[in-house]
């Protein structure tokens, strides 16, 4: 069962982008299948590294085309990018460190957080980044 599923809702107008967001989903997904099917923790710290490690590229070529064409709220986005890193960096340190457990509570941040930013922050830059010529 899925706990994110992928709409036009979510289209930023830019493919790639769009692309990068479908596979966030789809590794949220996985991880909340993992934690359903109560697999062991290194198949979960495995899939939480992967969305650590893809976060970080995506939110890097978001910024990168924020740079290129001078956008002009790339500091507030790259500020939501930044904690969203760290506190998924916060949550993989203390789960490799049995410290803290994959929960719902844990999902759902991943899940609202996902929704409100592509839903809100990345709508933003759609008409900015088409106008110059990414689509």
């Amino acid at each position: 069962m899925a706990l994110l599923t992928w709409d036009n809702s979510y289209s930023v107008g830019v493919k790639a982008i769009d692309e990068q967001h479908k596979k966030l989903f789809n590794l949220i997904n996985d991880l909340f299948d993992a934690m359903k099917s109560g697999n062991g923790r290194g198949v979960i710290q495995g899939i939480i590294k992967e969305m650590a490690n893809y976060t970080v590229y995506h939110f890097g070529y978001e910024e990168n085309l924020f740079n290129k064409f001078g956008y002009p709220e790339t500091s507030a986005h790259i500020k939501e990018h930044q904690d969203f890193i760290n506190t998924v960096s916060k949550f993989k340190k203390e789960f490799a460190e049995g410290s803290v457990l994959l929960s719902m509570e844990v999902m759902n941040f991943l899940e609202k957080w996902l929704q409100r930013h592509i839903k809100g922050t990345d709508q933003h830059y759609t008409a900015f980044l088409n106008e110059h010529g990414v689509d």
